[in-house]
């Protein structure tokens, strides 16, 4: 029986490696359906007939058209990462003017695992409504990977591995 992951990638300097990450979550057993938000496609826009190829399905940043059919599969989990500073806060705040966030507020009430690793540095995380959209989508059941074991801010224009692993991970433990 094959699962399927959506991933979903925000525009962070991390989803240059999303190609890789498509890679590893199909080792792992996931067909794998790659969503970005408006920006983030607008980065990977010269990688996006490759993603589409190894992902078997089309790379959405849009909502689709009323009256046009589903082409993906439904979830079995959902990864959003690398999340920003206001994808994160548009998630938790139940702003669904993207693609990404709209799948995903709708995920908390369709009871999907989801899974969210943000990327953000050690500024954007000193402004109060980033802590508060956190502890929001914790709430909600997200398994958020913020802090040790996870995603750790680095100063701005500070370069840090990306903890890919971790996230993988973290959605073989949501999902059994």
């Amino acid at each position: 029986m094959t699962r399927t992951l959506y991933l979903f990638g925000s525009a962070a300097p991390p989803v240059f490696d999303i190609g890789h990450v498509v890679g590893d979550a199909q080792e792992r057993g996931w067909d794998v359906r790659l969503g970005l938000t408006p920006t983030a496609a607008r980065w990977l826009g010269d990688q996006l007939p490759a993603l589409e190829e190894s992902t078997g399905g089309p790379v959405r940043s849009d909502y689709k058209l009323p009256g046009q059919p589903d082409v993906w599969p439904k979830a079995d989990a959902i990864l959003v990462a690398p999340t920003t500073f206001n994808t994160i806060n548009s998630w938790a705040l139940g702003i669904t003017s993207s693609f990404v966030v709209g799948v995903v507020a709708e995920g908390i009430g369709k009871g999907i695992p989801l899974v969210t690793m943000p990327c953000v540095n050690a500024a954007y995380v000193q402004h109060p409504a980033f802590h508060r959209s956190l502890e929001t989508l914790r709430g909600a059941g997200v398994r958020v990977l913020y802090g040790p074991g996870g995603f750790e801010p680095n100063q701005p224009g500070e370069k840090k591995p990306y903890p890919w692993a971790a996230a993988l991970d973290a959605v073989t433990a949501v999902t059994g």
